[in-house]
């Protein structure tokens, strides 16, 4: 074999290296962009860098794979989905309070999950290899409360945190806690339409904050 021939099976052998490593980082980046969604741009945004990114999101699952993470009990679930009905009855005559409360109730249903609380940030990371595509509604809200507690946000802000930290709350228990109600953007409870047009829940005093999505649709059947 002539030293041409062995030049040129080097130069063969670094190029598919180098495309299956290229391949490689691709698939890597594209698996990491799908679980983490909208907190792999933050990531990248926040370090400046998308390798540092990437190798602190393959961080957070390493980290969330040592979690010993636990279902609900049926006993548990029901008794969550009870302190939200709680929490939404408040809502009109108390939305400071409500708000306050729903972000109580989910850091213990995020500790009873098996996530850490004790640093939100540290709670946050964790979240995030799960319910990546929700965790941005909740870090909203739960500033949205800090912010009331310096009388920095009104009670529409209050309204939509409610919303928010019902999103999580949703993913965490494994069950949307909605009923026949909606919150309209003035505050006041409203039915929402059944199948056949008609309003349902009529005559209730609990209130469901949903999205904003949700209110137009309910509006429009």
């Amino acid at each position: 074999m002539s030293t041409m021939q062995v030049v040129l099976i080097i130069v063969i052998a670094v190029v598919v290296i180098a495309a299956f490593a290229a391949g490689s980082v691709l698939v890597r980046r594209r698996r990491l962009q799908q679980r983490f969604g909208p907190e792999y741009d933050r990531a990248v945004a926040e370090t400046g860098s998308r390798a540092e990114a990437e190798k602190e999101l393959r961080g957070r699952e390493r980290r969330h794979a040592e979690l010993d993470l636990r279902a609900l009990s049926p006993e548990s679930r029901h008794a969550y989905l009870k302190q939200w009905e709680g929490i939404q009855a408040r809502f009109l005559d108390a939305p400071e309070e409500a708000a306050r409360a729903g972000d109580e109730l989910v850091t213990r249903l995020v500790a009873e999950r098996g996530y850490p609380t004790d640093d939100f940030d540290e709670q946050l990371a964790e979240l995030s290899v799960e319910h990546a595509h929700t965790l941005g509604r909740y870090r909203e809200a739960h500033d949205v409360v800090r912010r009331h507690e310096r009388g920095e946000a009104s009670t529409e802000q209050l309204r939509q945190a409610l919303m928010h930290y019902r999103a999580l709350f949703a993913e965490l228990v494994g069950e949307d806690p909605t009923d026949g109600t909606i919150l309209a953007r003035d505050g006041s409870a409203r039915a929402r339409p059944n199948h056949n047009g008609q309003a349902s829940g009529a005559g209730r005093t609990d209130v469901t904050p949903g999205h904003e999505e949700e209110d137009h649709d309910a509006l429009r059947h």
